[in-house]
Formats: C-alpha cells, sequence, structure tokens
C-alpha cells in the first residue's frame, strides 16, 4: 500500500460486525496506515466488534451510545486524553424501527419520526463539534447515505427522508467548518448485504435489482467504499468537502430499467 494515512489518527463509529460499512472503510484506512479508535454500542455489539478491532491492531475501544450526552462526553473526553487530537471521524450511524420501514411512509410515527431524525442525522451535528475541539489543524469527517434520501425507494419510509436531512447537514457543516480546514462528506453506497440493510425489507429484491441495472452491472464493495473514504480522508482530499459521493456501480444516473430487464 502507499501508506496515504501514515500518521494519521481517527476515529471509527458504527461497526456492527465484519459486513458493516464502517468495518470495510476501516481496514481500508488501517491498511493505509491509519491508526484507529472505535466505538460500539452496548455489550452485545462490543463482542462483535472486540476481535475486529484486535485484528488490525486498534487499542481504543469505547462504549457510546450517540443518544446519552454523558458517554459522548466520555468517549471524546478519552480520545483527548490518549491522543489529543484527531485527523479524521467516520460517522455510520443510523436507525429506525424495523417495523415502520414497511407499508406506507404516511403513517410513520411521531415517537420513530423523532429518534430516526435525532439517531441518523443530528448525532453527526453533535459528532462533528466534538470533533471539531480535536481537530485543530483541520480534519476529515465523513458519513454514510442513500438514494433514498433523494428518490423514493421501496420499504426505505422515514430513513430516506432522515438521509435527505443528514445529506442537507453535511452542506451546512462543510460550510461552517471550511474556515477551520474541516472537510465534511459523505458516502452515497448502493444496496449493500449489511446488518442495517437487512433490516429493510425487500433487500434481496433491491439488491438484485440494482445489480443488474446499474451501468457497471454490480453492486459497492466493502473495498471500493472503503477505497473512497481513503480518498475523502487523505491528503488528496485536502480540497472536496460538502459533496456526496455516490459508489453504486452508476445506479444513479438510471432512469428506467436496462432493456433486457423492462
Amino acid at each position: 500500500m502507499a501508506e496515504l494515512m501514515r500518521g494519521k489518527r481517527g476515529l471509527i463509529m458504527g461497526v456492527a460486525n465484519e459486513r458493516s460499512i464502517a468495518w470495510g472503510i476501516a481496514k481500508a484506512l488501517a491498511a493505509e496506515g491509519a491508526e484507529l479508535a472505535f466505538t460500539y454500542q452496548g455489550e452485545n455489539f462490543g463482542k462483535r466488534v472486540t476481535p475486529l478491532v484486535e485484528s488490525i491492531g486498534a487499542e481504543i475501544l469505547i462504549d457510546c451510545d450517540v443518544m446519552n450526552e454523558g458517554k459522548m462526553d466520555a468517549a471524546f473526553d478519552e480520545l483527548a486524553e490518549r491522543w489529543g487530537k484527531l485527523d479524521f471521524v467516520v460517522h455510520a450511524i443510523a436507525y429506525s424501527d424495523r417495523s415502520e420501514l414497511t407499508g406506507r411512509f404516511i403513517d410513520t410515527s411521531l415517537m420513530n419520526f423523532t429518534n430516526s431524525m435525532a439517531i441518523s442525522c443530528y448525532s453527526l451535528i453533535d459528532v462533528a463539534r466534538r470533533s471539531r475541539a480535536l481537530m485543530p489543524d483541520g480534519g476529515a469527517i465523513l458519513t454514510m447515505t442513500y438514494q433514498g434520501s433523494h428518490r423514493v425507494t421501496p420499504y426505505y419510509n422515514v430513513m430516506g427522508v432522515a438521509k435527505a436531512a443528514l445529506e442537507s447537514t453535511v452542506l451546512y457543516l462543510a460550510n461552517d467548518l471550511g474556515p477551520e480546514g474541516i472537510r465534511v462528506n459523505a458516502i452515497s453506497p448502493g444496496p449493500m448485504k449489511t446488518l442495517a440493510g437487512a433490516a429493510i425489507g425487500g433487500a434481496r429484491k433491491t439488491f438484485k435489482h440494482t445489480e443488474i441495472n446499474a451501468p457497471l452491472r454490480h453492486n459497492a464493495s466493502l473495498e471500493s467504499v472503503g477505497g473512497t473514504a481513503v480518498y475523502l480522508a487523505s491528503d488528496y482530499g485536502a480540497d472536496t468537502t460538502g459533496e456526496i459521493i455516490k459508489v453504486d456501480g452508476g445506479y444513479h444516473v438510471i432512469g428506467m430499467p436496462q432493456a433486457d430487464n423492462l
């Protein structure tokens, strides 16, 4: 590897297991020489994440719930104490009640709408504000989105609205933090076989549909998403901010299915 990230330290938030997009990003960053810290939520996820973290030699693993201010304080206090600064943060956190990702969007409950927006969108604002204090020399903040933010996607419902808010948040944060040399971007992969993706109704049909209709005739891989994250977090991404970068085999350019699939 070219060791593009040698000497850089970053926080990865949102690894659930070895299929997580956040893990694909973490592996790519580690392979390029980055030193990584991880957060997880709760004991069950901790058991899954610990062996992954150990496999790349990372030493910082923190139990952190983005909706618990005390745990967020403790997590960033620990990073400040042990490292003093951050060069990048990967925010791969989203949530919605699975039972509301079926049926009609109009039936979304207030409680789930509020929770989905707070966890999937507001948490990025909170993470960015805390990270900013550890980025005196600038840095990069990355988050994850999906095309359901701007196109109606079956079974995505309130998550589409949350991702639309997240993408708008990326723009406003990029403008706020740009003068401090902090870049804020989002990666938008197509459907992927992850724990989060499996929660979406009709996931297998969606995965197959995009695979056979995307110009490249395949969906994104953990490696391709990881490589995009390396670019954005590295010095090669020094002048890229406020972007929503699609990594979906080109599916976003298609207006209708390929002729053979009509």
